[in-house]
């Protein structure tokens, strides 16, 4: 078994300018998150990819991308996990994702293999063609013009794994440029974990709640409607601190904004 770290950079899919002679077929994957507890989030991804102009497929055969058993040193584990769901993805041309950090995790999965595996190859190539939402929107198909409104002032949230493993920032941001009536608030804060971080949430809870409230901190005074995210984990741990606290701060995912959120939230 390799232990090497091998990093994966996204190959490029024909540029949406110019003609096609078919629109991309773009494979969903809907995250464990959003399918229990956010299904908005994944039917908004679909209203967005296809006022893209994607055709949008979902195969039933995906689980989840493997990180919970990867992160806990469970190799094997995370290892049938992803190698039942290699022929899912074969033949897309894409596989884009509403999660940075489950995109994060498909740029691992080689690493489950050895060299000599043809999972390894088959796992590389998959890897190459997958996007997180607003890379693919920005990087792929040239931020198209998505016709989305919010009334209200938001703040963006960078998720860990979107920023420092797959160098996410400007895309969001660039999406976010478009929303008619939106005003973005740049926290200082906005790069600060939430404190999530999966399992570290639950084996260490009151550090994890201490990092939230200090990146929550002077939000509600500085006239935040919503605080807008690429992962719904991320989105979880903050709106739930929020209601805790009493706060009239919303959370909204990057997918439900443009698919058309209007100013009092609810998607068209």
């Amino acid at each position: 078994m390799s232990t090497a770290t091998e990093h994966h950079d996204p190959q490029p899919v024909p540029p949406a300018s110019g003609p096609r002679a078919r629109p991309l077929r773009v494979s969903l994957f809907v995250t464990c998150l959003v399918d229990q507890f956010r299904p908005d989030v994944g039917r908004a991804a679909v209203e967005v990819l296809r006022r893209a102009g994607c055709d949008v497929e979902f195969d039933a055969r995906q689980t989840c991308c493997g990180q919970p058993a990867y992160n806990s040193g469970w190799q094997e584990d995370a290892r049938r996990v992803v190698r039942a769901m290699l022929d899912a993805y074969e033949d897309s041309d894409a596989i884009v994702l509403p999660s940075g950090s489950c995109t994060a995790m498909f740029t691992h999965w080689p690493e489950l293999f050895e060299p000599d595996d043809p999972a390894h190859a088959r796992a590389k190539a998959i890897a190459g063609r997958t996007y997180e939402l607003s890379a693919f929107l920005v990087d792929v198909l040239g931020a198209p013009l998505l016709d989305a409104r919010f009334e209200g002032r938001v703040t963006w949230h960078d998720a860990c794994h979107g920023l420092r493993e797959l160098g996410l920032g400007r895309q969001p941001r660039a999406l976010l440029a478009q929303v008619e009536g939106l005003e973005l608030f740049e926290s200082e804060s906005s790069e600060s974990c939430c404190g999530f971080g999966g399992t570290f949430s639950v084996k260490y809870p009151e550090l994890s709640v201490a990092m939230l409230d200090q990146k929550l901190q002077g939000l509600e005074q500085r006239g935040i409607d919503a605080i807008v995210s690429g992962d719904v984990s991320c989105l979880m741990q903050i709106g739930g601190r929020l209601e805790h606290r009493g706060s009239s701060i919303r959370t909204l995912h990057l997918a439900e904004l443009l698919a058309g959120a209007d100013t009092n939230g609810s998607s068209r």
